[in-house]
């Protein structure tokens, strides 16, 4: 079993047995597993960050019309099927967690409409581990509970993700 397959199954026991699960105890009841694609070697990537000299405070618009304040922190450029992405990773004002919402061309199809997330972690290097086999539906795609940011239009891209989580079943869309 590989390290990502571990994790999945961890997050799924999470899910389906915790009581910090997103879902509720109803949909615990009968939740089977996330769907997800099969890893992908090809969206593991490491990449430099392009810092941004003013790196300025922004707020999120969140899925229920709160706002989340965010760091526009830096800039990264990669290929997906040799056709160029960037995208920004935002800082978390109060943690200083990187953060990376995106939408991608397959929102509202075969993953979550508003997009989904993932954490990212730096290297020793400096460099970033942008790992897309990890990308995450935010908790709000679950149940309306949850409030969550919607990525920027900075951060839709226009080519498919097929990595990391797929659609929930029985999604709540915003």
């Amino acid at each position: 079993m590989s390290e990502l397959d571990e994790f999945r199954a961890a997050k799924n026991e999470f899910f389906r047995t915790d009581s910090q699960s997103p879902l509720l105890p109803d949909q615990q009841a009968t939740f089977t597993g996330l769907q997800y694609y099969d890893e992908n070697a090809a969206l593991a990537l490491e990449l430099e960050p392009e810092t941004f000299a003013q790196q300025e405070l922004i707020e999120m618009q969140t899925s229920t019309g709160n706002v989340a304040t965010y760091v526009r922190w830096a800039r990264i450029s990669f290929e997906v099927g040799g056709e160029p992405a960037e995208l920004t990773v935002f800082r978390d004002a109060q943690s200083g967690a990187l953060f990376l919402p995106f939408q991608d061309a397959n929102a509202g199809g075969e993953t979550y409409g508003a997009g989904r997330y993932l954490d990212i972690e730096p290297g020793e290097d400096g460099r970033l581990l942008v790992d897309f086999n990890y990308a995450y539906n935010p908790y709000c795609a679950y149940n309306e509970r949850w409030s969550c940011p919607i990525p920027p239009p900075e951060n839709r891209l226009r080519v498919a993700i097929h990595a990391g989580e797929k659609m929930f079943e029985g999604v709540h869309e915003l």
